[in-house]
This record gives C-alpha cells, sequence and structure tokens, in this order.
C-alpha cells in the first residue's frame, strides 16, 4: 500500500486558439509540494471529452506540428456526425482517441522522470472551451 495520495485540480486558460500548452513547470511545482522527495507515480488527467495529454518536445517547432498533424488527421470541416459549437467541433470529440486524456509518469526522489526533450503538454483542439482543468494525482 502506499504512503501518500495527493491531487489537486489546477485551471489552465487555453484561450480560443487550438493550443498545445505546456504542463511540465506546474507538474513540478506539484511534486515539490506532494511527492516530498519520495518515489511514486505522477498521474495527469483532463476531464474533459475534447482534451489530451500529450508527451512531446516543445519550443523546436513539435508542438505546431503536432497540431498540423491533427489537423490532417481530424480536418475541421462538416464530415462529423457530432455537430454541436463551431464548424468541425467533432473533431475535438475524437482527439482524445488519439492523443489520450491522461498520462501516468515516473517520479524519483520527488523529481519528474522526463527524456531529455519531453514535456508534459495539455493538448486542446476546441475553440469553444477557453478554460480547461487539469488534475494532478501523486501516488508514492
Amino acid at each position: 500500500m502506499s504512503d501518500a495520495f495527493t491531487t489537486r485540480m489546477i485551471d489552465v486558460a487555453t484561450g480560443s486558439s487550438e493550443t498545445v500548452h505546456d504542463l511540465t513547470a506546474v507538474c513540478a511545482d506539484f511534486l515539490r509540494e506532494a511527492a516530498g522527495g519520495r518515489d511514486g507515480l505522477l498521474n495527469v488527467f483532463v476531464p474533459h471529452a475534447t482534451a489530451g495529454v500529450a508527451l512531446i518536445e516543445t519550443g523546436a517547432g513539435s508542438d505546431d506540428d503536432l497540431l498540423t498533424a491533427l489537423h490532417q488527421l481530424l480536418p475541421a470541416d462538416d464530415r462529423w456526425q457530432h455537430r454541436h459549437g463551431s464548424p468541425g467541433h467533432g473533431r475535438d470529440h475524437v482527439l482524445p482517441a488519439i492523443v489520450p486524456p491522461h498520462a501516468t509518469l515516473p517520479v524519483v526522489g520527488g523529481q519528474l522522470q522526463l527524456g531529455t526533450w519531453q514535456s508534459v503538454c495539455l493538448v486542446d483542439t476546441n475553440r469553444d472551451n477557453p478554460n480547461r482543468q487539469v488534475r494532478l494525482s501523486f501516488i508514492g
């Protein structure tokens, strides 16, 4: 059985543009408080039907490349059966099947263990919902 479980909901303003929002610093801040130097797991969960969590390099163009790939794979047009919201919004409801709404990551000595260029990111293509929540949970 674990020694500790801590969870916190954070608010993220994504605005009215499609975005890949870096959560890595927020995760590290949370772990400084929640992990207390312990080993364990960090779960990042987005409780929305139209957003996901990705591990991706940011700042070198990969975040824009991801959005471009999602546009090619999930065009924002009228082909979708789900038709409320802005045109093409039905694709946003398919996004979590491709970019899952969660990630579970190792924590060693209270530090998130990511690869050199990995960042924890919220992927949000839904321009109709400018405010998101992300649940961070540490078990260790």
